[in-house]
């Protein structure tokens, strides 16, 4: 993982190692928020169950919606660290020459 010493550092970057734990607090996120939406569609099926059902739906597929963008912008910050490692492995050897 990382040490202490790594928060004064500024040659390795600490956010590749802990932008997991934050996916995984984004997923349980939304999967709380599809949850109360679920629930909510279930309870307003009682009045209107055509709007409840669209409720359910639209519930269903912002959790869906949501994992999908959370991961993509997950694996986006990692790539970003990763060209940076890229470009500055690129430096190191043009200036080896």
């Amino acid at each position: 993982m990382f040490d202490f010493q790594d928060l004064f550092q500024w040659d390795r970057f600490i956010t590749p190692t802990i932008i997991k734990t934050f996916y995984w607090l984004v997923i349980g996120l939304i999967v709380l928020f599809g949850l109360s939406g679920i629930f909510s569609a279930l309870a307003a099926m009682a009045i209107s169950p055509f709007g409840g059902f669209i409720l359910l739906l639209s519930s269903i597929a912002g959790v869906v919606v949501g994992v999908v963008f959370s991961r993509i912008a997950a694996e986006f910050i990692l790539i970003v660290f990763r060209i940076n490692e890229h470009l500055g492995a690129i430096r190191d050897q043009g200036q080896m020459r």
